[in-house]
């Protein structure tokens, strides 16, 4: 077997979850940035679909490191892979501007923000956006 150079299924193994330790802390670090802070609906009073993903999450600014280790789904293209979920990479960049230009037109939100204006905000809110935010079951009805 010889996926990542290596010989063995040990080592092929070991690499991958050497990889995987090495990104999950900037995996979750961007996901908690696409969405915090953004509204987040009960079972009770949702909008539509279409204004409940494009108001409840954000894209990041285009930065090659993060582009890189995470692809483009995940950073620059968060709402589109929101309301496409099936599409690889490579689509939901094509993709982007028709969704922005549809989103713009008919008055619904596209959220937009550089990475550093987010860190910015994340850490001026943190108590509220983190400590004395309501438990997340509020919004998913387990109760």
């Amino acid at each position: 077997m010889k996926l990542t150079g290596y010989t063995s299924v040990f080592y092929t193994l070991l690499f991958m979850f050497s990889y995987r330790a090495v990104t999950m802390l900037a995996y979750i670090h961007i996901n908690i940035f696409q969405h915090i802070g953004l509204p987040m609906y009960t079972l009770k009073d949702r909008p539509s679909k279409l204004y409940q993903m494009a108001s409840g999450v954000l894209n990041l600014h285009r930065n090659p490191v993060l582009d890189w280790i995470m692809g483009h789904t995940l950073v620059y293209c968060h709402i589109e892979h929101h309301l496409f979920p099936t599409l690889s990479d490579c689509m939901v960049l094509k993709i982007r501007p028709l969704v922005k230009k549809y989103m713009l037109d008919n008055g619904l939100p596209y959220n937009e923000r550089p990475y550093l204006e987010t860190l910015s905000y994340f850490m001026e809110k943190y108590e509220e956006l983190m400590v004395k935010a309501p438990p997340f079951s509020h919004y998913v009805g387990l109760q």
